[in-house]
């Protein structure tokens, strides 16, 4: 099975549970944290199985757009036993334009499984509730949740019913105020010492690469970095090392929520930016 790096950290782990063999590939900077379509070719085996992709994703904000997702198309049409887990969870925070799903591509939509849920564009975290669809598949997902969860609590259920079928006012203002941070925290990243951050396309996330930052304070990578930023400056990150294995060659990074008050995100990124000059003018 094959999985973006990084990436969401239970993709590897689920992986392994079921006892197939996780495959990563690379997600890179220099594509705004896209994978190279000739990458994937090289990965694929005949034991292949399953293409995972997340869009807007987690935690780099990374977007496939409809060029990249008809390249990826073309290859799996020359490959027809790989399924699609599509986890497109977070769809409707989609700040380039309007979202597009590989399964709207000719032939893709009959092997590809599409994962949403309540969580993100709803803010219903706390409910646990989400939903995979697939034509072919439901039947085998029915019987799956039935002697594993049994079922997500039917107080939830027709809570998402009614956030999914509902009006969108609310939904919509979290976007606005989604990008407005993003704009916000990108601009601050951008202005501190060995800091670069590009503009995440989607989701909640930033994801800079701090790999002068670690050296003007001699810390030997972005976990040694992470550590002192929440023990010295009281800022609480995660390091790229729990997203999955370092991509060789891309440096190192921290990945940072913007799900908070522009005044939380102001504080966190001047309290960085201190951390790192008076470190940098003790050494």
């Amino acid at each position: 099975m094959i999985y973006p790096n990084p990436g969401f950290p239970i993709y590897e782990s689920q992986i392994i549970a079921c006892g197939a063999r996780p495959v990563p590939i690379h997600l890179h900077e220099a594509r705004d944290f896209a994978f190279d379509p000739g990458e994937l070719e090289r990965l694929i085996t005949p034991r292949t199985r399953l293409l995972i992709l997340n869009y807007p994703h987690n935690p780099t904000g990374g977007l496939l757009g409809r060029r990249e997702l008809e390249a990826i198309a073309a290859i799996l049409r020359r490959h027809p036993a790989i399924w699609v887990y599509a986890d497109e969870i977070y769809s409707r925070l989609c700040y380039a334009g309007e979202f597009f799903s590989i399964a709207q591509l000719p032939d893709m939509y009959e092997r590809t499984i599409i994962s949403d849920g309540a969580s993100k564009t709803w803010a219903m975290t706390g409910w646990r509730i989400g939903f995979a669809a697939n034509p072919v598949l439901a039947p085998v997902f029915t019987r799956w949740i039935t002697n594993t969860e049994s079922c997500a609590s039917q107080i939830s259920q027709w809570a998402a019913v009614e956030a999914i079928n509902g009006p969108q006012d609310a939904a919509d203002s979290m976007k606005r105020s989604f990008l407005e941070r993003r704009d916000l925290i990108v601009r601050l990243l951008n202005a501190v010492p060995g800091v670069t951050c590009r503009n995440p396309g989607g989701a909640f996330y930033a994801w800079p690469n701090v790999t002068e930052a670690c050296r003007l304070v001699g810390a030997a990578d972005s976990e040694v970095f992470r550590k002192r930023l929440l023990h010295e400056a009281g800022v609480a990150v995660l390091a790229d090392i729990h997203f999955g294995a370092r991509v060789p060659g891309e440096g190192q990074h921290v990945r940072f929520s913007y799900a908070a008050s522009n005044q939380a995100i102001e504080a966190g990124v001047a309290r960085m930016a201190d951390f790192i000059r008076s470190n940098r003018r003790a050494a």
